[in-house]
């Protein structure tokens, strides 16, 4: 039997997942599933990244420990992925011990062969994305990545040498077209990193305790980048010493499922670790799009964010697994709001899919009493519909092998549609009025029955329960493979059941209505802050010289969506700013306010302009605000 091994990305166990993180682990289902549909041995794993500076930090501000946090979220991951329906073979924590001691030999091999070495770091880190960053790669002088502010951080550390292996990858990335996917992230990986070059990459941490300890210098913890990536490995019982079973059947991995954002740690620095451990590297890394908020990445902080449970709460987990699917494309990014989801839910399952098996069910327990007639009497539009739909899996498996599940998709619902359109062709209803037309309307039902049959198996990867569903209400016995390649599996004298709606169609306004009521209610009382930083000391806070200034002129810069440049005037001063809140304020309703800003920070430019100071900004849930004094009082007053 063919293997298939296949895993998602590992959820790091900050805060509960949203609809946009839990996608991916849908879409890997839906993959696994199909693979085991079609005869294939799988293995998918899955599971939580549970370690970095983050977790740390959230922890302290509750008040628990990092263990009780992580042991909270990932509780909560798994929850969503059993209510889901996902089929994991295995969930793996990057707490467990075996995935401890694992990742501790990983990295004393890497460090007794000569990869790794001892340095010193010093650059800008961004807590949030964990990731050390270059003035030069400053967006804005935030995070290129999150847009989040970045603090200065010098620590030692130890580095992996990833030059060494540079030309090696890029060797296997030509010889290997399909190892990246989509296509457009391979050109975006080899132009923006790989012929750049290579910068060694900092592989432990001093500054924080909560990580797998470096076991031969106790002051370090492992960093991500070599912890939590080699879960693909330690999972089949991988180490060094020894290599497990699970690791000599399923490895290398058929595919990596990830985000898009994080295709650099999967195409880079997850093949030059393999590389330097001399294992073989995964056959294909596919980056997935991200599910958006309308136009929106979901933010907690911006109020857009929707949670897979609710989504089930309310429509079932197969409307959310179809939507997922089907309305994600292959390589852009798709969208989710309430309404577009209703929208789907009543165009695509309750009007199309639902109504097809809802109309013909009843139809057979009308005119039959329930029992499913043969299929002798040959007529028109016959051979269109089998052809169809015995063609079909053909169809859907081209379209699997290279990950489209939107498109498989679209291939099912053709069968759907074409059923539907059967109907209106063949009239049962006015078959139904005469004796003489009996067999014939038996013959209609039958191909309906046998179509539906079909479809349900074609779902079952997709929509497990609603396949399960229909094939209740035809009382059909086989949803195999093999028996979607032929027309004509159902047995004549099957009862059908109940003609029970499998989606019932829900009312737009009336749900929406719900929804705002239920949000209001259960609005949290208390807004979520940011963790708060390490205590300082007073003499600390004194370096600071914080006044106030006030605006006389505060324009746009040109070529940047998020720079304001600003004018103040400071005592007899002027003082020239820029500050990232363009998406937030209009430079002509800052005219005029007193703003507070730090006037001691070493003067730095930003897209060739000078700024001396830093504005002072609050973060809340629409975004930046300027920070204005209550009074006009005298600009350069100082801040005590």
């Amino acid at each position: 039997m063919e293997k298939f091994y296949i895993t998602t990305a590992i959820a790091y166990t900050s805060k509960t997942p949203h609809i946009g993180n839990t996608y991916e682990i849908i879409l890997t289902d839906a993959i696994a599933r199909f693979n085991r549909f079609i005869g294939k041995d799988v293995f998918f794993l899955t599971g939580t990244d549970e370690h970095g500076q983050k977790i740390q930090e959230i922890a302290e501000a509750a008040g628990i420990t990092p263990q009780q946090h992580v042991d909270k979220i990932a509780g909560e991951i798994r929850a969503i992925a059993d209510m889901l329906n996902i089929s994991y073979d295995k969930f793996i924590r990057t707490t467990d011990d075996y995935h401890v001691k694992a990742v501790q030999q990983i990295f004393k091999k890497l460090y007794d062969q000569g990869d790794i070495y001892k340095s010193e770091y010093e650059g800008l880190y961004c807590t949030p994305c964990e990731s050390f960053w270059t003035e030069t790669q400053l967006v804005d002088g935030k995070c290129p990545d999150c847009g989040r502010e970045v603090k200065p951080t010098k620590e030692e550390a130890y580095f992996f040498k990833m030059s060494k292996y540079q030309d090696r990858l890029m060797q296997y990335i030509e010889e290997h077209p399909e190892f990246i996917q989509p296509e457009s992230r391979k050109k975006e990986m080899v132009n923006n990193f790989l012929k750049p070059g290579l910068q060694d990459l900092c592989v432990s941490r001093t500054s924080f305790t909560w990580g797998i300890p470096v076991e031969f210098d106790p002051g370090h913890v492992i960093y991500v980048w070599v912890d939590a990536l080699s879960n693909y490995i330690t999972a089949l019982g991988y180490t060094p010493e020894k290599k497990g079973e699970l690791y000599k059947k399923y490895w290398p991995a058929d595919v990596h499922v990830i985000g898009k954002d994080i295709l650099r740690f999967h195409t880079i620095y997850w093949p030059i670790i393999l590389m330097a451990l001399g294992e073989p590297l995964p056959k294909q890394v596919f980056g997935h799009p991200w599910m958006l908020f309308g136009e929106e990445k979901m933010s907690k902080s911006r109020g857009n964010v929707i949670y897979a449970q609710d989504l089930v709460r309310h429509f079932g987990v197969d409307a959310v697994r179809y939507y997922s699917l089907h309305e994600m494309p292959f390589a852009q990014d798709g969208t989710i709001t309430y309404d577009v989801f209703m929208s789907r839910y009543n165009s695509d399952l309750a009007n199309t899919l639902g109504n097809l098996v809802n109309r013909t069910v009843a139809m057979i327990n009308k005119y039959f009493d329930g029992i499913i007639q043969n299929g002798e009497t040959d007529g028109e539009f016959d051979e269109s519909l089998k052809e169809t739909a015995a063609g079909a899996i053909e169809k859907v498996s081209e379209k699997m092998k290279g990950l489209r599940v939107a498109d498989s998709l679209d291939e099912i619902w053709k069968v759907v549609d074409r059923a539907n359109k059967y109907i209106d062709e063949t009239t049962p209803w006015v078959l139904a009025k005469s004796e003489e037309t009996r067999a014939r309307l038996g013959t209609v039902l039958y191909n309906l029955a046998e179509t539906i049959r079909i479809i349900a198996a074609l779902l079952s990867p997709f929509m497990p329960e609603t396949s399960e569903k229909i094939a209740a209400q035809i009382n059909a016995d086989t949803l195999t493979y093999e028996s979607t390649k032929t027309f004509g599996a159902t047995k004549p004298g099957t009862k059908v059941g109940e003609a029970v709606p499998i989606f019932a169609r829900i009312d737009v306004e009336k749900k929406l209505t719900e929804l705002a009521a239920e949000a209001e209610r259960s609005a949290e009382p208390e807004i979520e802050i940011a963790p708060f930083k390490e205590n300082i000391e007073f003499e600390d806070f004194e370096k600071l010289d914080i006044r106030v200034g006030k605006v006389i002129e505060c324009e746009k810069v040109p070529k940047s969506s998020k720079l304001l440049r600003f004018t103040l005037q400071v005592g007899s001063e002027k003082r020239q700013i820029l500050s990232g809140i363009a998406k937030f304020h209009k430079p002509e309703e800052l005219i005029g306010k007193n703003v507070l800003f730090i006037a001691n920070l070493k003067p730095r430019k930003i897209m060739g302009l000078e700024s001396q100071g830093m504005i002072l900004s609050a973060e809340y849930k629409d975004g930046l605000t300027a920070l204005t004094t209550l009074n006009d009082i005298q600009s350069g007053a100082e801040i005590v």
